[in-house]
């Protein structure tokens, strides 16, 4: 890839915002960028998976209206079910013939068991320059930058360069049946004249080779999500038998997991990757990446994932009794996939089940990717170049999904621009889903300003 697309140069004008806060505003809008997103966290809208009442995420939603309302924006709330509320707002851009761009984050979050925490998991606590909390991370944090965004324009009475329909979505973490997937279904109108998304998961940095590189989401894998369900004869646990459904279980998930999979690279992890060796001096080779995964340190965790696609089992649920052989055993499988292997490796899976195992699958999402020769990403960079100089910007698929795949469907390009400057030191990958997750302080006011000149500016 050309050294264009990975940094700007030093003579490239910077990007910039006619319309800059002043000092004052600007220290006004970082306290209101931790308050909200402190505010947000403190509102326990934990998504335990079950529809239609696998979470509530009305509190949150009645919050982000109130403060888009407060402010003289007129969003719409929608409710796919009692409590699985969304909201979506339309801000009207200076440029009204340009495309739409969707602004979007979810406000469910996954299950925080608060024994293994060092702290309440929704109290919000700020620790260490740190705010810690379920949904620093994914994606309360930023949530927070985009609602102190657009009610900054709002008070200040600018406009956008082009429209923003800007979304935060129930249910993104049980894959978007009563938030995104329902409004794209239902309500498609809502995204009249958007082209392109940005969301979650993307646009943080990493230190390679002793240089800052953001890693901007282009594209992500496909999921299904199923179960391997294996049927026997219940009996008593002394019985000398070959229906035990347990062992026809664990044999099907042992060949699952014996199978190898491809190492392929798309458009996205080949630029990362080459982007990578250009950094550290080395040369990529197809057949060895290794020296440009090690070269990632603890963000290969979310890179290693994208050279294959995976399959893992998440849940186990078999018997009741020690001396009781049951009639069923079931495994969930949580399936990852790459571009254009989708079909293909369901059928394997089922393949590999066996005879006494059967494989079904209740929730499904082919990968997309968007282009990375585009505006956008360009624009991407140079918010980013603005704000830390210098800085390597990279294209990478991730491993798992986010809402942007709910809008593909009306063809809408999404990609991962959570703009973060993360110290050296923090495994910020770490953090999604984990115990004791956290964001700096800094890296989200770092966040809001670029956010800020992007949305006004692209």
């Amino acid at each position: 890839m050309s050294d264009s697309v990975s940094k700007a140069s030093d003579t490239e004008p910077r990007y910039s915002s006619e319309h800059a806060p002043d000092a004052q505003t600007r220290e006004a809008l970082d306290k209101e960028v931790v308050d909200i997103c402190r505010d947000l966290i403190r509102i326990d809208t934990t998504n335990r998976g079950s529809f239609p009442d696998g979470a509530n995420e009305r509190p949150a939603a009645d919050m982000v209206m109130e403060l888009l309302q407060e402010v003289g924006l007129e969003p719409t709330l929608y409710e796919a079910a009692p409590g699985r509320a969304s909201v979506v707002v339309r801000i009207e851009g200076r440029e009204p013939g340009l495309p739409a761009l969707v602004v979007h984050g979810h406000l469910d979050v996954v299950p925080a068991q608060a024994e293994d925490w060092s702290v309440d998991p929704f109290a919000a606590e700020i620790k260490d320059g740190m705010i810690w909390g379920r949904g620093a991370v994914d994606m309360k944090n930023m949530n927070a930058m985009i609602l102190t965004a657009v009610r900054d324009m709002a008070r200040r009475g600018i406009k956008p360069r082009r429209d923003l329909i800007v979304a935060f979505f129930a249910d993104e973490e049980a894959g978007g049946e009563y938030g995104a997937l329902w409004l794209v279904k239902n309500h498609p109108e809502v995204f009249e004249g958007a082209t392109e998304a940005i969301s979650e998961v993307g646009g943080y940095s990493t230190t390679i080779n002793g240089e800052r590189v953001y890693l901007v989401q282009t594209a992500e894998k496909g999921r299904a999500w199923g179960a391997l369900t294996a049927h026997g004869r219940a009996g008593h646990g002394s019985a000398v038998t070959n229906e035990n459904p347990i062992v026809h279980l664990a044999s099907a998930i042992a060949r699952i997991a014996g199978d190898e999979w491809p190492r392929e690279y798309n458009e996205a992890t080949a630029a990362l990757l080459e982007g990578i060796a250009h950094i550290t001096g080395t040369e990529f080779d197809p057949e060895n990446p290794q020296p440009q995964l090690d070269a990632l340190g603890p963000t290969v965790k979310f890179i290693a994932n994208t050279l294959q696609t995976t399959s893992n089992p998440t849940v186990l649920k078999a018997g009741y009794k020690d001396n009781v052989i049951p009639q069923e055993a079931v495994a969930r499988l949580d399936v990852r996939t790459l571009p254009g292997q989708h079909e293909a490796t369901l059928e394997r899976i089922a393949e590999l089940a066996g005879e006494y195992v059967t494989y079904s699958v209740d929730h499904h999402r082919p990968s997309v990717s968007a282009p990375i020769e585009a505006p956008i990403f360009d624009a991407m960079r140079e918010a980013l170049n603005r704000h830390d100089p210098g800085c390597h910007v990279l294209p990478y698929m991730l491993g798992a999904g986010t809402d942007n795949n709910a809008l593909a469907d009306l063809g809408i390009n999404g990609y991962g621009f959570a703009p973060l400057l993360l110290p050296a030191e923090l495994d910020f990958t770490g953090m999604f889903h984990g115990i004791d997750e956290r964001v700096p302080i800094d890296s989200i006011i770092f966040g809001r300003a670029v956010l800020s000149e992007f949305l006004l500016d692209y």
